[in-house]
């Protein structure tokens, strides 16, 4: 992160980031426009080998406890698949940057970084794994 704390979102074309507002996207990883994010945005030493999947969370969010254990098995269970869990009142400008609305938001990250798959609200372990074969694929 930079200095002055504040994130930066990389996009393809460096226009900004764009979005739907549905509570489930579907998005083009290398398509114009397309946000790429990096490790030093997120705070970790590296991304996923395969995917990463980025849960945003909030400290008295009851759903993304669950959604963090839900994240944690299949990414245990898919061998190259990170978990990172992002505090969203700690990371406002990212929060910002990316329209996450509300927590648990879950970003699927190809291996470049770029987001594949977004959804707010728990997730089902099955739809996250569905989401994981667009990444990897």
């Amino acid at each position: 992160m930079p200095r002055n704390g504040r994130a930066r979102v990389r996009t393809r074309d460096e226009s900004g980031v764009r979005g739907d507002g549905g509570d489930e996207r579907r998005c083009d990883g290398e398509a114009a426009g397309a946000p790429v994010l990096s490790a030093e945005t997120l705070g970790v030493q590296r991304l996923g080998e395969r995917a990463t999947l980025v849960q945003f969370s909030s400290a008295f969010c009851q759903p993304c406890r669950a959604t963090r254990r839900t994240l944690e098995e299949v990414s245990a269970m898919v061998p190259g698949v990170s978990h990172v869990e992002i505090d969203a009142e700690a990371h406002l400008g990212l929060v910002r940057a990316l329209d996450i609305t509300r927590t648990p938001t879950v970003l699927v990250l190809g291996p470049g970084g770029q987001i594949v798959r977004r959804a707010a609200g728990q997730p089902r372990k099955a739809d996250v794994i569905a989401a994981l074969g667009e990444a990897v694929a």
